[in-house]
């Protein structure tokens, strides 16, 4: 009976037929969709260059028209008799023939540049008082109003101070009074002598004026043409609704990024669109045109329902040469993996029938050869096990045997180890002991040493003590002696002082009998008349050299009396300081006895501790002495130790080998029955 074939995905033919197959498919696919949106992207490229072209050419003309009137803003400007005309008819002292006359002239010339240009809406000279009486336009157009819009839109002619001013496109106006769209260009004519005569200039175009300009321009079959002011807001548009608006395409980013003058933006839909624009040289407002990328993509469209039709194809070839690959590979190798598997189960009769000569007939011939030499190898394995067999029998008896006597020895020599163990540890502690003897020795030492030194300082110092005392001794001594010195001068100044008083009165006296003097010879000049003249002032003189002797004489009383009290308080503090002085000089002798004390005291203390360091020295030589010894014994039962934990290792590694060799003596038995069992189960 014929074997039903399974699709088996985990099969060498089938990898290699999915890989192929994928292959074909993604490369046709790669390869098919790259060329669509290739072409896809040079047909926008090549569209989005020529709409650009129309575009720049487009805004070319719409920069020729805004210049136009702006030159015809200018001629307006620079026209001297319609300014003489403006001039006149704001003169209040001007006849009034003289103003109908200059108002027809301005009436007639709005009138003939509104009739010469069909484009034209209408033209306005609005007065800054923006009152339509004292305002001028041309035939047709609506009447001044001042609201609130138009207030702001004239305050931007203001701004400009002269320069042209272009208002976006509305839908009913500048003055929202008409029934069609336009678009104003606005300028002031500046009169610096004559303010009063100035007048806002309006110039409006009919939207329809710049559809026909734009005409020409198309972008694809549904694109739109906009003219946006730099908010990217809408100027010009087909829908009148729109005007004012932002729009939803904006070309402020991609300006300022610097790129080139087209792009792909999304639409309020979200659909692309194919968007080119051109900066306006006069208006500063942008021109810009879009249409949907797919106007212009749909002839690439046959190229992806060909890379389709080429995709189906690629898929058809893969399946055929899959089919193939699976017929020469997969089922030669699906059925020598059936044989393997019988093999695997022990049948060493199965063989290929392979005749090619290629990688896959080289490999049934290898494996019918190895089938062959397996057959011969299982018949030796069989023989060699039973002798395998008999031998483990032998080799577990005599292991045990081997495994007995070593659990033996192990154990008399575990015992031996232990008591060397304890013997160690003893040492090991006692030479502790030691040691810590022998630091608590050396510790002794170093403070015997130490006080030692201590003690040699502190006699120095004494020695220090008792020599600054004996200066002591000698300085307050000098001292007392100074001040018996002060205390003998303060009784000299005292008596000087008293001498400096007796010396004071007879000249007190004598200046009281110079003023009488002097005031009796006054007394005996005025009596003489104008001869004793001479004589009143020499006795003034006198009188007053005698008042200053006076003044004198009782100042040196007066630091005498000062003088005088001074020594009376110092004669008194030295008195008081010489008692004081005696007793300090008692107690700096006493001081030196007891520092004299000292050293002596210390020099006994000094010899006790040679002593004790002769008695620490002496018991540091017995403990080295004693350490020596324990070390000696320490080493012996160290190495008895070890040689006892050697030979009781090497038992213990004895004992285990002979467990390990009565395991593997026991497994190789079991291994033996194993293969013998095995060999059974071939059938060579």
């Amino acid at each position: 009976m014929k074997r039903q074939r399974k699709l088996n995905f985990k099969s060498v033919g089938v990898k290699l037929f999915v890989i192929l197959f994928c292959t074909i498919v993604l490369l046709s696919s790669v390869l098919g969709l790259t060329s669509y949106y290739a072409a896809k992207g040079i047909i926008t490229d090549e569209v989005a260059a020529a709409s650009s072209q129309s575009v720049v050419q487009a805004a070319d003309k719409l920069d020729f028209l805004f210049a136009e009137y702006e030159a015809l803003s200018r001629q307006f400007a620079v026209d001297s008799v319609l300014k003489a005309d403006m001039e006149t008819v704001n003169n209040p002292d001007a006849g009034t023939i003289a103003k109908v006359a200059a108002e027809d002239r301005i009436r007639r010339k709005l009138d003939s540049v509104r009739g010469s240009d069909e484009r034209l809406l209408g033209v306005r000279l609005v007065s800054r008082s923006m009152v339509d009486a004292e305002s001028y336009k041309s035939t047709g157009v609506s009447a001044v109003r001042s609201d609130e819009g138009i207030l702001a839109r004239m305050k931007q002619i203001d701004d400009g101070k002269g320069n042209p001013v272009w208002f976006p496109v509305r839908a009913k106006g500048f003055f929202d009074a008409y029934s069609e769209s336009s678009m104003t260009m606005g300028r002031l004519l500046r009169n610096i002598q004559n303010p009063a005569a100035e007048y806002y200039m309006l110039i409006e175009i009919k939207g329809k004026a710049l559809t026909d300009v734009l005409s020409n321009l198309h972008i694809g079959l549904a694109g739109e043409i906009r003219i946006l002011d730099p908010s990217g807001n809408i100027v010009y548009g087909a829908d009148n609704a729109l005007l004012g608006q932002p729009s939803y395409i904006q070309t402020g980013k991609v300006k300022a990024a610097g790129q080139k003058q087209s792009f792909t933006a999304g639409n309020e839909q979200g659909s692309p669109q194919l968007v080119v624009y051109q900066p306006l040289a006069t208006a500063k407002w942008t021109l810009m045109g879009y249409a949907p990328v797919s106007d212009f993509t749909k002839s690439a469209d046959r190229l992806l329902y060909i890379t389709l039709s080429a995709l189906l194809a690629a898929a058809l070839i893969a399946l055929m040469i899959g089919y193939v690959l699976v017929r020469l590979i997969g089922r030669p190798l699906g059925k020598l993996a059936r044989l393997m598997e019988e093999g695997e189960q022990g049948n060493l009769q199965v063989r290929t029938n392979f005749k090619g000569q290629d990688e896959i007939g080289r490999l049934g011939h290898s494996f019918n050869k190895m089938m062959e030499q397996i057959s011969r190898l299982a018949g030796q394995s069989s023989s060699s096990a039973l002798e395998v067999l008999a031998t483990s029998e032998q080799l577990v008896i005599a292991s045990g045997t081997t495994s007995t006597h070593a659990r033996e020895v192990a154990a008399a020599t575990g015992e031996i180890a232990g008591g060397a163990a304890s013997l160690a540890a003893e040492a090991e502690s006692s030479n502790r002991k030691v040691e810590l003897m022998g630091d608590k020795m050396n510790e002794v030492a170093e403070t015997n040493s130490v006080m030692d030194t201590s003690a040699g300082k502190v006699m120095a110092v004494s020695d220090q003590g008792a020599e600054l005392m004996k200066k002591l001794v000698a300085q307050s001594e000098s001292t007392l002696k100074m001040m018996n010195l002060i205390q003998e001068n303060s009784a000299m100044l005292r008596d000087s002082t008293v001498l400096i008083r007796s010396i004071l009165s007879p000249m007190i006296a004598v200046n009281k009998q110079t003023n009488i003097l002097a005031l009796n010879a006054s007394i005996e000049a005025v009596r003489a008349g104008a001869a004793g003249r001479g004589f009143i002032v020499i006795a003034d003189e006198i009188r007053g050299l005698a008042n200053q002797s006076n003044q004198s004489i009782a100042s040196v009383s007066r630091i005498t009396e000062e003088i005088s009290g001074h020594i009376e308080n110092t004669v008194k503090v030295v008195g008081e300081a010489a008692p004081l002085f005696s007793e300090q000089i008692a107690s700096v002798r006493e001081s030196s006895r007891i520092f004299e004390s000292v050293r002596a005291e210390m020099e006994v203390f000094s010899s006790y501790l040679s002593q004790s360091s002769a008695a620490v020295s002496e018991l540091t030589g017995y403990q080295q002495q004693l350490g020596a010894s324990m070390a000696s014994v320490i080493s012996v039962v160290q190495q008895t130790s070890a040689s006892t934990e050697e030979v009781a290792s090497m038992s213990s590694q004895q004992f285990i080998v002979s467990e390990e060799l009565v395991t593997l003596s026991g497994r190789l038995e079991e291994l033996a029955e194993n293969l013998k069992q095995s060999m059974i189960s071939f059938q060579g």
